[in-house]
């Protein structure tokens, strides 16, 4: 599956820990195996296991232990990240298929949904109680409103909650934060209220719902019995008709009855809608330095203080660069001085930058051009066809849709006013 986001708890925003050197391995073959055009992972595992194995053959020659292997190699700055990594450790449950939980039901049913009933905060309901969730069947929705792989899973899920609602399916979505902005509550509802999200959604923002069901990446699946076990999980988007047929099988064990086996029919609309995969070839793209990369602004990226770019007249794909004066923080950039921009050479049909205001929440005018010119019908949904817009709320922002065959284009973001905060890019 080549659409989820792989995350790991400890690298959260305020905490600033960089992964350690097995997770930078499980990262670099993760991307391997979800997409055969990122060769350079094969260059990233070979560098960071060659000092492993290097450790691992004198440690051996010299009779030491071999559990020492598993330690981070340096000491001193990992330390922060060594402590938590083994405690997480130790304390996993599993959380998999039908076979896997069935050994653990006690452990999933206190690990998972008494962490689910603990949340502190509910939105559009009241906080639900063990007695919601007796003899249910509960499938649970990992997701984050500016993710564009969680935004085009959401219509399954609602079409799912609101088709088997009746026969005692309750969805629980569990909105975690990849960015600062999507900790604050007033921004959460706003985005459901614009994604058209009416069940149940909880917060994670301290991660101990993320580390209760140990997972992965956003968006995620957890189909979950009326007893209470954890049956199985999807990682990523797709599975679409086996996740609908594993949800039938599960209510049809709840109710003792057969439950229709049709599936349901879904089409997303807007930046709801699936990706484009034959002609996908550009990657997600971060523009804070904590995980930017491929910037070609001459000079490079200066971290948290103010710098004049300058965009290079020309752009190899999957390059990008800053054009005005902008401060690049962690998480994100912002405008110092009106006007500015970014410029990207993609090929994708789609598209998308998450974006900011200021603090003072004024609205930010930007306009874009392809190669150029202004998009025309290939404009998104969040744009004119003269390639107007406004930044009005801290949000994933489509900007291109082609109509037409797909071909590198080049997309230049201009933005009229100070303050605008750009975050990440992604495609469609």
């Amino acid at each position: 599956m080549t659409h989820n986001k792989l995350f790991h708890p400890l690298k959260n925003r305020e905490v600033h820990v960089e992964p350690g050197r097995f997770e930078r391995i499980i990262l670099h073959l993760h991307c391997l195996s979800q997409n055969h055009k990122f060769r350079w992972h094969l260059a990233g595992i070979w560098r960071e296991l060659l000092p492993v194995v290097v450790v691992g053959i004198a440690l051996s020659c010299l009779g030491l232990d071999a559990d020492l292997v598993a330690q981070p190699v340096s000491a001193g700055t990992n330390s922060l990240e060594q402590r938590p990594i083994m405690t997480l450790r130790h304390d996993r449950k599993s959380v998999g298929s039908s076979a896997e939980t069935a050994a653990f039901a006690t452990p999933v049913l206190s690990g998972t949904l008494v962490a689910l009933l603990g949340a502190s905060q509910w939105l559009n309901t009241k906080p639900l109680q063990p007695s919601d969730l007796h003899g249910r069947v509960v499938l649970v929705n990992f997701w984050t409103y500016s993710c564009i792989n969680s935004l085009r899973m959401l219509p399954y899920v609602r079409a799912w909650g609101e088709k088997y609602k009746d026969q005692g399916l309750v969805v629980i979505g569990v909105e975690t934060p990849e960015f600062a902005f999507e900790r604050d509550i007033s921004n959460v509802q706003t985005a459901l209220v614009s994604l058209g999200v009416s069940y149940t959604v909880v917060t994670d923002n301290d991660y101990k719902l993320w580390r209760a069901f140990d997972n992965q990446a956003w968006p995620a699946l957890y189909f979950i019995d009326a007893d209470g076990r954890v049956r199985h999980h999807v990682f990523g988007e797709g599975s679409y008709d086996e996740s609908e047929r594993l949800i039938q099988k599960l209510l049809s064990e709840a109710n003792g009855t057969s439950v229709p086996t049709d599936i349901v029919a879904v089409s997303g609309k807007g930046i709801q809608a699936a990706a484009d995969e034959p002609d996908l070839g550009s990657p997600e793209t971060y523009i804070g330095y904590e995980q930017a990369r491929n910037c070609e602004s001459p000079g490079g990226i200066k971290e948290d203080a103010p710098k004049d770019y300058s965009i290079p007249s020309t752009l190899p794909l999957n390059r990008w660069s800053f054009g005005g004066f902008w401060t690049v923080g962690s998480e994100f950039a912002s405008l110092q001085k009106a006007s500015g921009s970014i410029a990207y050479r993609f090929h994708a049909r789609d598209l998308h930058l998450v974006l900011a205001p200021p603090a003072d929440g004024n609205p930010i005018r930007f306009r874009i051009r392809i190669d150029g010119a202004a998009p025309g019908p290939d404009h998104g949904c969040d744009v004119n066809p003269e390639g107007w817009g406004t930044v009005r709320d801290a949000r994933l922002y489509q900007l291109v849709r082609q109509g037409g065959s797909v071909v590198d284009r080049t997309v230049e973001i201009e933005f009229f006013d100070v303050g605008v905060r750009a975050y990440d890019f992604t495609f469609g």
